[in-house]
């Protein structure tokens, strides 16, 4: 996956651990319009997979990109509905 994703928002989570990073990012993606895109900052490698399941698990998100950037794990996630 590339990180090629116009950003609307972005939410630094780094330093954090589970299950801040997949709390987080519901309660901001939650405050986008629809197609609003939020770029999730993380240092947690477990957010690659949290996030991922969380965003399968639900109607209105879609993940739209993973990438990792050395100990930072970016992660953007839509708002569909």
């Amino acid at each position: 996956m590339s990180s090629t994703v116009d950003a609307t928002e972005t939410l630094d989570v780094q330093g954090q651990n589970c299950p801040m990073p997949v709390v987080k990012t519901k309660q901001a993606v939650d405050e986008l319009d629809a197609d609003g895109v939020l770029e999730v900052l993380a240092t947690d490698p477990g957010s690659v997979s949290d996030i991922a399941g969380w965003a399968e698990s639900a109607d209105e998100f879609e993940l739209v990109d993973q990438s990792e950037d050395g100990d930072v794990y970016r992660h953007y996630v839509r708002r569909t509905a």
